[in-house]
């Protein structure tokens, strides 16, 4: 297993489904189970700071994600919602949703069940989001936190909003990284910060298939490469 973790920009996300699809194992974007709870939220017209009402809702949504690198999923009762969970009324409710304890506890549980089926199925899973290798997968073999520089990682939301079409400028997404920075990082629930063991890797001035490269240098230097990432672990 394969945890990756780090703040929103330094292609987290790209890089562990390509990673999985390199190592032949499963993938998890634990980030978009937080944001299908957000859309969730703001479809019910909850406000997000009323945590016992988003504390409920989170305990009975029905929301399911795909684990596969190359077809990855997100369904929130059962309808796909893949674009609409990265609309930027989700990005502003995220962070407050996802601080909630509760919230979090049911997600981190729900984690976990899917690690360990896709991990006794394809037998290795790489999992991105903010608290994987201090929360949800403490015991990963090999645990990464990304990091790159606030400019950069605003220059890649900006350009990942405009390629899809949704409306943004690079002192709006600036702003928007800056916040959820600060919010991601203060949360008194498993707030982001990297593992005690985490390798520390700088994605500012690299492309994805230099990241690759290197995180799979990695991997097989603690004997993860093979039979789905390690041989079940």
């Amino acid at each position: 297993m394969v945890a990756l973790d780090g703040p929103s920009g330094t292609g987290k996300t790209t890089v562990a489904r390509r990673l999985a699809a390199t190592l032949g194992a499963g993938y998890l974007d634990t980030g978009a189970m937080y944001r299908l709870v957000t859309l969730a939220v703001l479809r019910a017209g909850i406000d997000p700071a009323d945590t016992a009402a988003v504390a409920t809702l989170a305990r009975n949504v029905e929301l399911s994600i795909g684990t596969d690198p190359e077809r990855p999923y997100a369904r929130l009762a059962g309808q796909d919602v893949a674009e609409a969970i990265r609309t930027e009324p989700v990005n502003v409710a995220v962070s407050p949703v996802s601080a909630v304890p509760e919230v979090r506890e049911v997600l981190v549980a729900g984690q976990r069940r899917i690690i360990e089926h896709v991990l006794g199925t394809v037998g290795g899973i790489v999992v991105d989001g903010r608290d994987i290798g201090t929360v949800v997968a403490p015991d990963a073999p090999l645990k990464v936190f990304l990091t790159a520089s606030p400019e950069v990682r605003a220059a890649r939301r900006n350009a990942q909003d405009t390629a899809a079409g949704r409306e943004s400028t690079a002192a709006e997404a600036l702003a928007s990284v800056d916040r959820r920075d600060r919010l991601d990082s203060s949360r008194a629930a498993s707030p982001m910060r990297p593992a005690e063991d985490a390798v520390l890797f700088d994605t500012s001035e690299l492309t994805v298939e230099q990241v690759i490269v290197a995180l799979s240098e990695l991997a097989s230097r603690r004997g993860l490469l093979g039979d789905g990432v390690g041989a079940r672990r």
